[in-house]
């Protein structure tokens, strides 16, 4: 079986400008405002250049997400890798509407988690979803995330600041 997800390539800034715009309605309820820039080529490969460099420095891990055919689906980063004693870092994820619903986020998180605890050595991933995202929050519990809390206006998404619902796993956890 060939694996959910790879690193991100500069040569997939159009491919990702296009699934962003196609998909700028449906995932704006979700995301923080964007700039007109990052819906184009050459904001994603800007996007992609910075996410590289934390990769380098080894502060994130930047993956795309791929669809049955091998195809660029969507996106999914490990943000905020914080070594010393905490060993801990933050996923967030985004998937292109045509391709919901068949099992990629799932397997992309659980691709992830196999990643950060193995290779990457971390004790805990954590991850934030908005109170009505259920979908996303199915996404997390069958990867053995489980809510520690509620975070009040915990980021800025869809125009203003939103109460999230936090997740963690931890790898000394069953999975």
């Amino acid at each position: 079986m060939t694996s959910p997800t790879r690193l991100v390539r500069p040569d997939d800034a159009a491919a990702l400008a296009r699934i962003l715009r196609d998909n700028r309605e449906n995932l704006a309820p979700y995301e923080p405002p964007r700039a007109e820039s990052f819906f184009t080529e050459e904001g994603q490969a800007t996007v992609i250049a910075n996410h590289l460099r934390d990769h380098e420095r080894g502060a994130g891990l930047p993956l795309v997400i791929l669809g049955t055919e091998g195809e660029v689906a969507g996106r999914i980063n490990v943000n905020h890798i914080v070594r010393g004693p905490f060993q801990s870092a933050s996923v967030g994820y985004w998937l292109d509407a045509a391709h919901r619903g068949q099992g990629l986020a799932t397997a992309a998180v659980a691709a992830v988690k196999a990643i950060a605890f193995t290779e990457l050595g971390l004790h805990r991933l954590e991850a934030g979803t908005l109170l009505h995202n259920v979908a996303s929050q199915r996404v997390l519990r069958n990867n053995g995330f489980v809510p520690f809390g509620v975070a009040p206006d915990y980021l800025h998404i869809g125009g203003r600041w939103q109460d999230h619902i936090l997740f963690q796993v931890l790898a000394t956890e069953p999975h």
